[in-house]
């Protein structure tokens, strides 16, 4: 795909609130999906002659930043520094977050979940994708996906009840 400098700040305009909020998730520090989304978006710009369609660049970016996160949270190794440091100072969070309490507690639900769960959850909410579309991008079954899916929301609402 052909694509000059403003042409690709205009397709990344429409989805960075998404990216941000699904790095947030999965590296659960502000500065490490600061730093992943960026990486990505450098990663994303220097590879856009690869992309067939304008119409896939939103699935094609989350692919890209979700090896990102992969990536960095399998390089960095810390687990103890990313579970203490939570989702980020949700000062810090994007502002459509109203209810502290719920956020909090949606927070706690979340770091229950195995790493592959919280992905699948966060490429869902966020990335809006389908069973199918995470499958290949985690290289699962679309019905794994599901299952897992399933689980992991159950997971949630048991503890947020």
């Amino acid at each position: 795909m052909r694509c000059d400098a403003k042409k690709f700040a205009q397709m990344y305009e429409e989805i960075y609130k998404d990216l941000y909020r699904f790095a947030l998730c999965r590296m659960r520090n502000v500065q490490d999906a600061e730093d992943a989304v960026s990486e990505s978006v450098l990663a994303a710009y220097e590879n856009i002659h690869k992309l067939q369609k304008e119409a896939a660049f939103k699935s094609w970016m989350f692919v890209i930043l979700a090896n990102k996160c992969r990536k960095k949270l399998k390089e960095s190794g810390d687990r103890q520094k990313r579970e203490e440091g939570g989702l980020g100072n949700l000062s810090e969070a994007p502002k459509e977050t109203l209810d502290y309490g719920i956020a909090l507690d949606v927070k706690k639900a979340f770091l229950i979940l195995s790493l592959e769960e919280q992905e699948i959850i966060a490429l869902s909410v966020f990335g809006g994708y389908n069973s199918r579309e995470i499958g290949s991008v985690l290289n699962l079954n679309p019905n794994t996906v599901r299952s897992k899916r399933s689980r992991a929301l159950e997971k949630m609402e048991y503890i947020l009840e």
